[in-house]
């Protein structure tokens, strides 16, 4: 069965098409929720949570790339859980190292986490790592969009730890002269 398919089945109100997703993208969806929440439990719900909001997304929405799609809605499930967990209790997740990696260069004092989400900003990061090289813009995409882990980019690229960070550093660099040029700083 096509993306295309199963998009025709959440427009039909098949109900058949939650089942569908959850078999051609559900691993997909539960690495990236794993990736971030580092909990079986919490990764299966926010899965389970992300498969809902494609129920309820589609129709009217007809997304394009539908395992992006996908990957769009359980990464901000996933990271509601997280800002529902950091209320409670201030701990040192991945998330917070990420975030503080790039308040670096995107920030100005305000909440990095509303400048992220919003789409002028996210639009420019975007028209920025496709300037990058393949291997550079897979590195920034795979730690701040998909939250992986500098250890685990490092194994994907046969790289040090060390090598990766030197990488993200100089690309976040790159990026905050990219938005000063562009006016976002």
């Amino acid at each position: 069965m096509t993306d295309a398919d199963i998009i025709d089945m959440y427009f039909a109100r098949d109900q058949r098409a939650i089942g569908e997703t959850q078999k051609r993208y559900g691993g997909y969806c539960y690495s990236i929720a794993q990736r971030m929440l580092e909990n079986k439990e919490d990764a299966e719900e926010c899965v389970n949570d992300a498969l809902l909001s494609v129920w309820n997304s589609i129709p009217p929405n007809r997304p394009k790339f539908f395992n992006l799609f996908l990957a769009k809605l359980t990464r901000n499930k996933a990271l509601d859980r997280i800002k529902a967990e950091n209320a409670k209790k201030r701990g040192g997740s991945e998330i917070n190292l990420i975030y503080e990696e790039l308040s670096e260069c995107v920030s100005d004092g305000r909440n990095i986490e509303a400048e992220l989400l919003t789409k002028e900003l996210s639009r420019a990061v975007n028209d920025f790592a496709a300037e990058l090289s393949e291997r550079d813009g897979d590195i920034l995409i795979r730690r701040y969009f998909f939250m992986e882990s500098v250890k685990d980019i490092a194994e994907e690229y046969d790289m040090t730890p060390g090598n990766v960070s030197v990488s993200l550093n100089r690309t976040r660099k790159k990026l905050k002269k990219y938005l000063e040029v562009k006016g976002y700083l």
